[in-house]
């Protein structure tokens, strides 16, 4: 199994996210991310799809989102020519005791503390996945109450795929 970031221009309009997802569900492709998002001109939202699967599906994916008659363009972004980044608000039991530790390691991946109550944390990390998982295992040592990630968001480097439209 492969993973694909897709990045897809569509016209804002209500019910295209359902649309999109529908597709996937029909289908019996899996969604292992999706964010979505106006972009600089308010007619139209970016959605960043990851999907899985093998190569045969992962082309399938592509053509059959790109049929759909509210997307405008369809690109996959690659790592090497690509930033991706995730946002985590994650949510930890701590104790007087325990807070410093928490914030030394947070100070490490250079997250902030966004919330301090007398017996927890509230940490704000972005980055790619790689760093988000590595942060979250260094923090098996105590009790992470709640989190949540906002899967990925991503743009390709430079000017030459930008899409006018």
């Amino acid at each position: 199994m492969r993973k694909k970031v897709f990045q897809l221009l569509v016209d804002n309009t209500s019910g295209v996210l359902s649309r999109i997802s529908g597709l996937f569900s029909r289908r019996g492709y899996n969604i292992d991310s999706i964010t979505a998002g106006l972009t600089a001109d308010p007619r139209f939202t970016r959605i960043t799809i990851v999907a899985s699967g093998d190569d045969d599906i992962l082309d399938q994916i592509e053509k059959q989102v790109a049929k759909l008659v509210d997307v405008r363009d369809i690109k996959e972004l690659k790592p090497g020519s690509s930033v991706y980044r995730e946002l985590a608000l994650i949510k930890v039991r701590t104790d007087s005791s325990q807070r410093q530790g928490v914030i030394a390691v947070a100070d490490i991946f250079r997250a902030k503390i966004i919330d301090v109550a007398p017996d927890s944390l509230i940490i704000e990390l972005t980055g790619d996945q790689d760093k988000i998982d590595a942060f979250i295992s260094l923090l098996e040592g105590y009790e992470i109450l709640e989190l949540a990630r906002t899967g990925i968001a991503g743009l390709g480097r430079g000017t030459e795929n930008v899409t006018y439209l």
